[in-house]
């Protein structure tokens, strides 16, 4: 069995003559625009003739529209059996077959290859509200009559009968911790884990209210908080060999500015971080593969060595190439502020209705901008929302200020087949400030629910 790296999460397994191609996004223009590989990737979709397709979840660095359709729509893409359909509706609109696969069971693919899928929840929903605060989740999946993962996440577990390959792609440390247990218990041995060690989002890099200097310090704790977490994992499965993968992309467009806070680390400081001061057992040995190349998992050989991505040729191809791209919305018109009265009033009722469904009461005001100085006022303790002209003095209320291009903001009023907040925040369009400076998790999740 032998593993070969695409790039960020995007990988081949392949056991004899059966191959299974995991979350592609192998075309920049993830999330936007706004996502773009480095170095860039020199294969194309077509040329990629395998047995399979993994999905792991919904974002689209893994679930790539682009990249799908440009795939042969006659490969079977597998996914974990979620609560929620919208992962399997996505793929099946790109034209695929789409086949859910019950959480924890080990399905033959050919010849000696097997998969198992599991929620990174392990299909627990008190796992989800431990970690997250969203334990709500379990009365909601309770109340359609419908048991397993409330996440959107999962990882796969491949094997040969003698070899096996675990693929953590997203999943984090401590809520996916439950759910590796069970891999390591039942596997044993665990040859290849394959785990993110950086972290993909809007933070710090999103913040218009932190000055150069704090913006870098939040970027170097973010970093070093992703790391420890991969420890978790590490500690946890012992394996024989780990690759430092998933969540690596750089900025593009009029966000090129931003990549210098990103919350990213190297692949070669991840290893160096492991390495030292015995963080993992020195018996692991850590994989890093260029784009394109093999790692045997029997052999315990890679193709050829790694070569270290160099800063200075990074930075010249985002300053010559990257930052003259444009994103998806931007060929837009620029909308008039009766386009935002059309759809502001219904969406505020849902970003209220699941404000409520999910039990979340504060006294938090949201500002979000709309066009030609606008802006769009409501709060999230069932107070009502309005349009303004100008942004509103402050008031005692905390207050979370969100600024976007304003054809992504119609975007995401209009619904989510047109745009989503979440897409947009881990893309980093979204800039924002929170006064005074405290994180509300359930406020951002409902926010996702913005939309008419």
């Amino acid at each position: 069995m032998r593993v070969r790296h695409v790039k960020s999460s995007t990988v081949l397994v392949e056991s004899g003559d059966t191959s299974i191609l995991c979350d592609p996004w192998i075309l920049d223009g993830a999330f936007y625009g706004a996502w773009a590989h480095y170095p860039p990737v020199k294969l194309e979709p077509e040329d990629f003739d395998v047995d399979y397709i993994y999905i792991s979840h919904i974002h689209p660095d893994h679930c790539h529209r682009e990249t799908l359709e440009r795939l042969d729509s006659d490969i079977p893409v597998l996914i974990h059996d979620y609560n929620w359909d919208f992962l399997r509706h996505n793929i099946e609109a790109a034209g695929f077959d789409v086949r859910e696969l019950p959480h924890d069971e080990r399905i033959h693919l050919g010849g000696d290859l097997h998969v198992n899928v599991l929620a990174s929840d392990d299909c627990d929903p008190e796992v989800c509200g431990n970690h997250f605060a969203c334990a709500w989740m379990a009365e909601d999946a309770s109340t359609q009559g419908v048991d397993g993962s409330t996440q959107i996440d999962s990882m796969a577990v491949f094997d040969d009968g003698e070899h096996t390959v675990l693929n953590l792609n997203d999943c984090r440390w401590p809520m996916s911790r439950h759910a590796a247990g069970r891999v390591k218990q039942q596997y044993g041995k665990i040859d290849l884990a394959m785990l993110q060690y950086t972290f993909a989002g809007g933070y710090p890099q999103g913040r218009i209210d932190y000055s150069h200097e704090k913006l870098l310090e939040e970027r170097d704790d973010r970093r070093l908080q992703s790391l420890e977490n991969a420890v978790g994992f590490l500690e946890l499965l012992e394996p024989d060999y780990y690759m430092p993968f998933a969540g690596s992309y750089t900025l593009a467009g009029d966000l090129a500015d931003r990549n210098e806070y990103v919350a990213r680390s190297t692949r070669t400081q991840a290893r160096d971080y492991f390495a030292d001061e015995d963080r993992v057992d020195d018996d692991a040995e850590c994989v890093l593969l260029n784009s394109g190349d093999w790692f045997d998992v029997a052999a315990g050989e890679q193709s050829v060595p790694y070569e270290p991505v160099d800063p200075d040729e990074r930075q010249e191809y985002i300053e010559t190439e990257l930052a003259d791209r444009e994103f998806t919305y931007e060929s837009d018109p620029m909308p008039t502020l009766e386009a935002f009265r059309e759809y502001v009033p219904a969406a505020y009722e849902n970003f209220d209705a699941k404000r409520r469904g999910i039990g979340f009461e504060s006294e938090t005001e949201v500002v979000l901008s709309l066009v030609d100085d606008h802006y769009m006022r409501f709060t999230a303790d069932g107070g009502g929302h309005e349009i303004v002209e100008g942004l509103p003095e402050r008031t005692d209320r905390r207050r979370v200020r969100m600024e976007m291009d304003p054809r992504l903001t119609l975007r995401i009023l209009k619904g989510p087949r047109y745009g989503h907040f979440n897409n947009a925040y881990i893309g980093s369009h979204l800039g924002f400030s929170i006064e005074p400076d405290i994180y509300e998790r359930s406020l951002f999740y409902a926010m996702s629910f913005l939309h008419a």
